[in-house]
């Protein structure tokens, strides 16, 4: 018979890490592990699924541990953690797309409280008739003043892609004014503590921009002024560890009736993908640690859950 080798083990160590380094997706680290002992030492001993995560997806940073309930094997610590980082890459990258925004927390100033209530940009434009189909600013004579808005996204661990707004157009007024901002930013990140958020920022007209550490900050997006849903897509796909969205406009181009600079805005939607059930994060006060909680029984269910 002919004589088989394993050309890795012929290679130094640091060479054949080095190469197994070089694949840049889970799903083949997880069949390079399969290959061998050999090859899976390589791969689980150098936790070279968690280096591509943290490489791809610098946010990741934030997780101290990894804990896995379903998990009832003794596999250990470093099998463990190369099982939870090879499977939350694949879901950042194919769990199917879908709308991401649960509820609005706050508004910057609202103007007819609650009757132009950033509530109301919960609503899909097609479906809003009336007063209550928009959310305004309070007016001022400052085109410079911005305005924000922060809303909770469906899961506290999440993975957006984009961001659409549809900017507001009064048909009510003959000269038809749409009241968009000149630029938007978005920022997403997590509560500096959760108690503080069992309070209706909302119905008090208070701002909770301060609640939160704001751990991504967008570059600035123009936005046209223009009666339609717009589309504004993330440089690159953002892992949102703490579940919360606030989105920044900047620069105020239309004045109303009464000569104010006013910001409106008919709905909001943020596109991404869910990572829960099968993933979540858990906080630990004050020191706001990190934990990742993957769930292996809800994996398969969350992959193929309809897409948008």
């Amino acid at each position: 018979m002919e004589t088989q080798m394993d050309f890795l083990e012929c290679l130094e160590p640091d060479v054949a890490l080095k190469i197994l380094t070089c694949l840049d997706d889970s799903a083949d680290l997880v069949r390079a592990s399969a290959v061998s002992r050999y090859w899976q030492n390589i791969v689980v001993s150098n936790e070279l699924s968690k280096q591509l995560c943290m490489r791809t997806f610098p946010r990741l940073a934030s997780i101290t541990c990894v804990v896995e309930p379903s998990c009832h094997d003794n596999s250990g610590e470093t099998q463990r953690d190369h099982r939870a980082y090879a499977y939350l890459f694949r879901a950042i990258t194919a769990f199917p797309l879908t709308y991401c925004i649960a509820n609005p927390v706050s508004a910057s100033s609202t103007d007819r409280y609650p009757d132009e209530s950033i509530i109301n940009t919960m609503v899909p434009m097609n479906s809003k008739i009336g007063r209550g189909s928009y959310w305004s600013s309070q007016g001022t004579d400052d085109p410079d003043i911005s305005e924000t808005l922060v809303y909770n996204l469906t899961a506290s661990f999440c993975v957006i892609t984009e961001i659409n707004l549809h900017p507001f157009k009064d048909l009510r007024d003959w000269n038809f004014p749409i009241y968009s901002s000149e630029f938007v930013r978005f920022r997403m990140g997590h509560p500096k503590s959760w108690k503080e958020l069992n309070y209706d920022f909302i119905e008090a007209q208070e701002c909770a921009d301060d609640k939160f550490i704001w751990t991504y900050t967008s570059p600035m997006f123009p936005v046209a002024q223009e009666n339609r849903l717009q589309r504004f897509k993330l440089p690159e796909p953002v892992v949102c560890i703490g579940g919360y969205l606030q989105i920044e406009l900047s620069g105020r181009v239309q004045k109303a009736w009464n000569d104010k600079y006013y910001l409106c805005l008919s709905h909001v939607q943020a596109v991404g993908r869910k990572l829960s059930p099968a993933f979540s994060v858990d906080f630990t006060e004050p020191s706001n640690g990190v934990s990742l909680m993957y769930d292996a029984e809800n994996f398969g269910i969350c992959k193929i859950s309809p897409s948008i």
